[in-house]
């Protein structure tokens, strides 16, 4: 079974307007609610490309009842811890060219619901994989990546991470399945600049493996994705398009290379499906339908680095 794992969740409201301006009644040309949440996003994803999978986490209050209620419209599974507050709500305007982004903190998370989410955890089996995903509510340290690595080791399970913590070093020496930072975030990782030269970004990959991941995969917006592991090194390009929104892209990627990966066990095309997909996502006002997907596929090229 695949479990996907939000400790943040959001509900998206998205909302244009012809001028935005301060201190006046601003009214919206067009609006949009979404639920939300980076593994909440793969479960949607998921979804599209016939998989099943359960969505846990934590919700509170109506905004939690709002996700909830459209996870299961779309027939996916849900097993949230039910916190007191209420889930948060972020607002993206768009007026003109311009983009403003609101996002708040969302509950405060207790111990013991958080003890409760663990002991959940403890359930899964070799059979299962987990996507944990996302930032951090309240009253939630960042050791609990540390705690969910430690659980796949001693369960068995696979453990997939998109994380931004810094601990995420620290879960590597669990030998999480996939890991996915961007390309940003793989240099803040490991303390070095802006990686300026494919190599110096593979080398980086390599690193990341050296410290107990057993596969990377680097998101890379226009330029693309790059995905490591012993025996293999593979670069795509990105499909040329507008982008309207980059927020799930990454979501998208790691959710449809994961479900092609079970459903082809071919990582090439895994990947380039993963790559038009992300683009997909970043051409659309939320999560694609990814009917575009076969025609932003023919754009790709797939590149195989020596090992």
């Amino acid at each position: 079974m695949i479990y996907t794992c939000t400790m943040n969740p959001a509900i998206d409201l998205f909302t244009e307007f012809e001028h935005f301006a301060p201190f006046v009644v601003n009214r919206s040309t067009q609006e949009d609610y979404q639920a939300n949440g980076k593994a909440i996003n793969i479960s949607f994803i998921l979804k599209k490309i016939g998989i099943d999978s359960t969505a846990t986490g934590f919700l509170g209050g109506f905004t939690g009842d709002f996700i909830e209620s459209e996870l299961r419209k779309k027939s996916i599974g849900v097993d949230f811890i039910k916190v007191d507050g209420i889930t948060r709500i972020n607002t993206f305007i768009r007026s003109g060219d311009k983009e403003y982004k609101a996002v708040n903190k969302g509950p405060e998370i207790s111990q013991t619901a958080q003890e409760k989410l663990l002991q959940n955890l403890q359930m899964l089996t070799e059979e299962d994989m987990l996507f944990v995903s996302g930032s951090l509510p309240k009253g939630i340290k960042d050791e609990i990546f540390v705690e969910i690595a430690k659980l796949s080791r001693k369960q068995s399970f696979q453990l997939i991470l998109d994380i931004s913590s810094d601990r995420l070093i620290d879960c590597l020496d669990y030998q999480p399945f996939l890991i996915k930072p961007n390309d940003e975030e793989l240099a803040q990782l490991l303390g070095v600049p802006a990686f300026k030269t494919d190599e110096g970004l593979v080398a980086g990959a390599k690193k990341m493996l050296d410290l107990g991941a057993e596969r990377v995969l680097v998101s890379r917006g226009e330029k693309g994705a790059l995905y490591v592991d012993k025996e293999n090194i593979l670069f795509t390009t990105a499909p040329k398009g507008k982008v309207v929104n980059t927020a799930c892209a990454g979501d998208t990627m790691l959710g449809v290379f994961a479900g092609k990966m079970l459903q082809t066990n071919n990582l090439e095309t895994a990947l380039v499906s993963a790559t038009a997909a992300g683009s997909s996502t970043a051409f659309s006002a939320g999560l694609s339908d990814l009917k575009d997907v076969p025609q932003l596929k023919e754009q790709i090229q797939l590149r195989k680095v020596v090992v």
